[in-house]
């Protein structure tokens, strides 16, 4: 018998979500909190009192309400003897019920049926059985079609496998972890080893492929959106009438190729979009090149403010992402080379000195800018880094805990204003020196 029951442990969940707050030193408290519950669910023993219970949560959560402590008491305290009678008359009421009663998964009725009449619980041998092979098959199924996927198609596949894995663990009750049914096993040889760890880690595996087909799956859309937008801007480019126009093209197909560019390269399609991209990126030197051979001066300072029109619009509301700042970059420099193709002869030499001074300017604003976020985005997340350790494992010195606390502090004071990771960076600055406090 688990120390701390289903019932209790969700009773006491319940209140830690009204007592916690949403900052991030409240969240620290409650995971510690709950992971003391985690570990009175996996003791085995006495069920825990109120008085252990109240142990638990007060030191961190004086305000822990008294009423929930003790209805979860009372929850996890063994069936009485009225469930006893309860069960013993729809024992009686026929064969049908007898096999339902004594196939149920509570240890006290099973355990004496499994000494004297093993064959009775036969209906949840076989369930067991099923599901566990189930399980394992179905898991190592989506493993290897998710995790070496080569189409579209495997993904979801896998992804009705993960489904079906994850069905066969739900129907494996947690209590016959540790339950060997000698009887049926020398008979039909059974295949379930599992131990709690193996349990969990089969859950986490799990989840972890469910992560991997959500991931794959949002990766398809933009990749088809790409794919679209290039094709439809080549259509663009060998219908144009005249420079600008072709121009105006060539700017759809380097927006395409920019957004095939960022699909995480640890998914199917953006393994797909990078053997693409060989191909894209050759037709838009074709295709720039042969502008630029035209001579037209005009045409080239007009390609060039559409460049710069577009990076303007994209730099409009920041903070923006380090992919987004690079992005316009991109957008300034293509803007810069086209005016920097114009030669002193020709007619419009000034203007695009100009403009190439303007530009020049703007992308150097972009660089810094671009700089700043990735700076601020690295330091933040090794400010995360930090803070998941310092909850999964707080220290119990308290100088030691200021000090971690303090190099947290520190750390988020680096992070740049008007970039992305500030208003985060501020908020956990803010939970930090709360908790300093304290």
């Amino acid at each position: 018998m688990y120390r701390l029951n289903k019932r209790a442990l969700q009773i006491l969940r319940t209140e830690l979500e009204n007592c916690s707050g949403d900052d991030t030193v409240s969240k620290i408290e409650a995971e510690i909190i709950l992971k003391r519950l985690k570990e009175l669910r996996r003791q085995q023993g006495s069920p825990a009192t109120l008085e252990e219970l109240r142990d638990t949560v007060v030191d961190i959560f004086p305000q822990f309400s008294d009423k929930a402590l003790k209805q979860a008491a009372r929850a996890n305290q063994p069936p009485g003897i009225f469930s006893k009678i309860k069960w013993a008359a729809i024992f009686v009421t026929g064969t049908a019920g007898v096999l339902w009663v004594i196939n149920l998964p509570y240890p006290m009725i099973r355990l004496p049926i499994a000494k004297n009449a093993p064959i009775l619980l036969l209906p949840s041998f076989i369930s067991m059985d099923h599901n566990y092979r189930g399980a394992i098959k179905t898991l190592e199924q989506a493993d290897q079609l998710v995790n070496k996927a080569t189409s579209k198609a495997d993904i979801q596949l896998g992804e009705n496998k993960v489904k079906q894995a994850q069905n066969h663990l739900d129907q494996l009750p947690v209590w016959f972890l540790g339950y060997y049914p000698r009887a049926y096993c020398n008979l039909f040889g059974c295949t379930w080893k599992f131990t709690v760890d193996e349990f969990e880690t089969a859950r986490r595996r799990t989840a972890r492929i469910d992560a991997k087909v959500f991931q794959e799956k949002n990766a398809f859309p933009p990749l088809e959106e790409a794919q679209k937008a290039l094709k439809i801007a080549k259509q663009e480019y060998e219908q144009a009438k005249n420079g600008a126009d072709k121009e105006q093209a060539i700017t759809s197909i380097q927006t395409a190729i920019d957004a095939l560019s960022e699909i995480s390269t640890q998914t199917i399609a953006g393994k797909i979009a990078q053997k693409k991209l060989v191909g894209y990126k050759r037709d838009f030197r074709k295709f720039s090149t042969n502008v630029a051979d035209s001579g037209q001066t005009s045409t080239l300072i007009e390609a060039a403010k559409m460049f710069g029109m577009q990076a303007a619009q994209l730099s409009q509301n920041p903070p923006h992402s380090a992919q987004k700042w690079q992005q316009i970059a991109q957008l300034w420099q293509e803007a810069i080379n086209r005016l920097q193709r114009i030669q002193v002869r020709d007619p419009n030499y000034l203007e695009a000195q100009q403009l190439l001074v303007q530009y020049k300017t703007n992308l150097g604003i972009i660089q810094t800018r671009y700089q700043a976020e990735r700076e601020s985005q690295q330091t933040l997340q090794q400010a995360n880094r930090q803070i998941q350790r310092l909850i999964s494992y707080p220290p119990s010195d308290s100088n030691r805990l200021q000090g971690e606390l303090q190099g947290i502090i520190n750390l988020l004071r680096t992070v740049k204003s008007g970039t992305t990771a500030y208003p985060q960076a501020q908020e956990l600055l803010v939970s930090a020196q709360k908790r300093m406090n304290q």
